[in-house]
């Protein structure tokens, strides 16, 4: 998988910095937890998650309906396209259910990785490295606070993965830290 090309690809059809820090967000991630879980496909998973919103910025309305089509456009395969837009299933008109884990891990960690930044902004050092899953859980139950993250899709990503509730937070926070150190 060429980095490379994504970032280009990322680039194409977002410029909004806050759109493009997420993608980068969820690409470290994806490649953190792609060591642990497929080694061979490091770069796959993180490009994935580099992807993942490319139509977000200019096709909000058609998400993950008119990522497809730019992904094709872009020489991506059908395997790729499928992966980087099943995190939108049941929160858009996405028809592709996670089903192989890497598409669980984004769909549970896409909208936890905007929880998790809008948690550290509030936080004297701005950071992960201190920050605890309790704090976390904590912001997770205030339903005011970041209140465009969906806790049903990090509650029900934490199922499709098969972790509970603070396996995932502390398993993401520790991600999250990768990108920082």
């Amino acid at each position: 998988m060429d980095m490379e090309k994504a970032q280009e690809v990322l680039e194409k059809y977002n410029v909004d910095p806050f759109q493009l820090k997420h993608a980068e967000t969820v690409s470290g991630v994806m490649r953190h937890f792609a060591r642990e879980h497929d080694p061979e496909r490091v770069d796959y998973w993180a490009a994935v998650g580099l992807l993942h919103d490319l139509d977000f910025g200019m096709y909000p309305d058609e998400h993950c309906v008119k990522g497809e089509e730019l992904l094709r456009a872009e020489g991506y395969d059908e395997e790729f396209i499928r992966s980087a837009m099943s995190h939108g299933w049941g929160m858009t008109d996405s028809k592709h259910k996670p089903e192989h884990f890497m598409e669980k891990i984004l769909y549970a960690c896409d909208e936890l990785t905007g929880l998790i930044w809008a948690v550290t902004l509030m936080r004297p050092s701005k950071s992960t490295l201190d920050l605890e899953v309790s704090s976390l859980k904590k912001k997770f139950k205030d339903k005011k606070f970041a209140a465009g993250c969906s806790r049903e899709t990090i509650l029900e990503g934490a199922d499709l993965v098969g972790w509970s509730l603070d396996e995932l937070f502390d398993r993401t926070i520790g991600a999250m830290r990768t990108l920082e150190a």
